[in-house]
């Protein structure tokens, strides 16, 4: 395995591996006995990032949430698992009844929701501190400031470690920085969007916004990470759910544009110079890139996880990198 550093002040900053591990369906499409042995196999081969959110997953079961954070809590508890890992999860997204969802009745961010909702998410892991904490989407109803002095405040007692955001759009995260610095708070330093190898367009409207995704690594937030390196991105269904090699998992209109064929013609002549599989490279380029990422993998067997464990070691000549990069 190899590391990385997240954060920057001495006080909250962590060491987490390269590849993170998602949870997302752990307590729900995963059962609970699968799940351990995933994570298991993640922390045996050094894995130490590990990610979930406060609304996982509740459109399975028709609740509001948290199956994945109290599997998470079973595991570290049955395995005792402390500090050595790094368990993110987010909050924001998590539907206020159930038979509601985060579109039409989310919990936002309002300073009293992120207090309580981070609370119940330490209940549920069994945890003192939460060692990063995300905004999971945007909302709008509430004042940026007070997310941002809200979040702040429990850094401040000790609940929460680093800060991140997730689905934000890129004005969003620099004016939410802005606040931060200007009242010498902590702010986001951790960013969680959907990234990968072949690139998506945005210039379609969503079912989130007219103007398009704003979940997506966007030509901004690529900008914005090249200028400040002290930022971290997590990158978000890095394997597209399986469509880089499922006949059954169509790419589908997002990614009918002219650069997919080419990107796809490059992929497949690296992955047969290396002997790795399609989905390896991708998440090699994600790791070693010019602007390095961390790729959050689902997994569902202990298979599909050492397959993506493996891609840690492969390493891309940058004649490769060159090609996959210029490609489309």
């Amino acid at each position: 395995m190899k590391y990385r550093q997240i954060g920057t002040d001495p006080a909250t900053r962590r060491e987490v591996s390269v590849l993170s591990l998602g949870a997302m369906l752990f307590g729900t499409r995963t059962d609970e006995a699968t799940a351990f042995a995933l994570l298991d196999r993640y922390v045996e081969a050094g894995g130490t990032f590990i990610d979930t959110s406060n609304t996982y997953a509740y459109w399975f079961r028709d609740t509001q949430g948290g199956e994945s954070e109290r599997v998470l809590g079973r595991w570290r508890a049955s395995r005792g698992i402390d500090d050595e890992v790094t368990i993110a999860t987010k909050l924001g997204a998590r539907p206020l009844a159930p038979g509601t969802g985060y579109l039409d009745n989310p919990e936002g961010l309002s300073a009293d929701t992120v207090r309580a909702s981070a609370e119940a998410s330490r209940e549920r892991l069994g945890m003192d501190r939460l060692p990063l904490l995300y905004a999971h989407i945007r909302d709008p109803k509430t004042p940026l400031r007070e997310t941002v002095e809200g979040f702040a405040a429990l850094v401040a007692e000790g609940t929460v470690g680093l800060l991140g955001v997730s689905n934000h759009w890129a004005w969003e995260v620099e004016r939410a920085r802005a606040i931060a610095e200007a009242g010498a708070l902590p702010g986001f330093q951790v960013l969680q969007y959907h990234h990968s190898y072949l690139r998506r367009r945005v210039d379609r409207p969503d079912p989130h916004a007219p103007d398009g995704p704003f979940g997506v690594v966007s030509g901004d937030l690529l900008s914005q990470l090249r200028q400040d390196p002290a930022l971290t991105m997590v990158a978000y269904t890095p394997l597209l759910s399986g469509a880089y090699t499922r006949d059954d998992r169509p790419l589908g209109p997002d990614f009918d544009h002219g650069g997919t064929a080419p990107r796809l013609a490059a992929l497949a002549a690296v992955a047969k110079e290396t002997g790795a599989t399609v989905n390896q490279v991708v998440l090699s380029w994600l790791i070693g890139g010019e602007i390095p990422m961390i790729p959050l993998v689902g997994a569902s067997s202990v298979a599909q996880l050492d397959e993506s464990l493996a891609a840690v070691d492969l390493e891309l000549t940058q004649e490769q990198r060159t090609r996959l990069d210029e490609a489309g």
